[in-house]
């Protein structure tokens, strides 16, 4: 007797948005580590003239490169996606003085969110510290232009396929136990779209598998998605939003006045109860 094998429906796991205007405080960071919330979105969280001057730092910077990994983009940085541990910091040591450019004399927003992170965890107990090999250590952040063309800029993925993936030679691997938070800052944003959607499904191994993206958690298709509920964020300059990248979430088309979606992206997560590590 032959079985027919049935394609299962994503499961649906509930979304806790948290959005508001203001300062990002590091009790709503610690919330999204611990998987309390899983998307938060702070409107003007920084200057407008700190965003615009690092757009252009990033327009005129000499790092900037297009992305080769199958993901459609422009970056300044160093991301560890689909890399070794030795390949990934031994670019992010060479991104290092293309990262600090794209700030130059600026009060950098990121550092800020770092460092006032890092004191509350201390009071704590717990260390945050970039991820680190032999090969150097991780950038603070990278720059990134997304530039898909079609339905999505950034197409439907998760964070957490790729950290499980990362290699035995690497420290990041544990974090996948927890939460890969995404920590995102938008310095640039289009007229129409460019919105971060996040999706009602934060997949299993047997998912990715299912769907083939068990190694990346890139791309999920968007017939796979099509009956799970979402989320849009909708962003503007100077807004700071992190989630839950576990949760599949991507980047709208993006259209408009010719400007474009920039943002500065890291990761963070807890890879012990005394351990906070920070990567790109």
């Amino acid at each position: 007797m032959v079985t027919a094998q049935v394609s299962q429906a994503p499961r649906i796991s509930p979304l806790t948005i948290r959005e508001r205007t203001g300062s990002i405080s590091t009790a709503e960071i610690i919330s999204v580590l611990k998987g309390e919330t899983t998307g938060l979105h702070i409107r003007q969280a920084f200057s407008i003239e700190v965003a615009e001057e690092i757009t252009e730092n990033f327009a005129r910077n000499p790092g900037l490169k297009e992305r080769k990994d199958g993901v459609p983009g422009q970056y300044v940085g160093a991301s560890h996606y689909t890399k070794d541990a030795a390949t990934y910091f031994a670019e992010a040591e060479n991104a290092r003085p293309f990262v600090d450019a794209l700030f130059g004399n600026l009060v950098d927003p990121v550092r800020g969110v770092f460092d006032a992170l890092n004191r509350d965890l201390h009071n704590q107990g717990v260390e945050l510290r970039l991820a680190r090999s032999d090969r150097g250590q991780a950038n603070i952040c990278r720059a990134i232009r997304w530039s898909g063309t079609g339905r999505y800029a950034l197409e439907p993925h998760d964070d957490v396929a790729q950290v499980l993936c990362a290699g035995r030679d690497c420290e990041l691997p544990p974090v996948a136990k927890n939460t890969v938070a995404a920590l995102n800052f938008y310095p640039s944003m289009a007229e129409e779209g460019g919105n971060l959607r996040i999706w009602s499904h934060k997949p299993t191994v047997t998912e990715r598998k299912s769907q083939g993206v068990e190694a990346t958690g890139y791309p999920y298709s968007t017939t796979y998605l099509e009956a799970v509920p979402c989320h849009d964020f909708q962003l503007n300059v100077g807004d700071i939003a992190l989630i839950d990248g576990g949760f599949v979430h991507g980047v709208t088309r993006q259209s408009g006045n010719g400007k474009s979606r920039l943002l500065l992206n890291c990761f963070l997560g807890f890879a012990r109860p005394d351990l906070v590590l920070w990567w790109t």
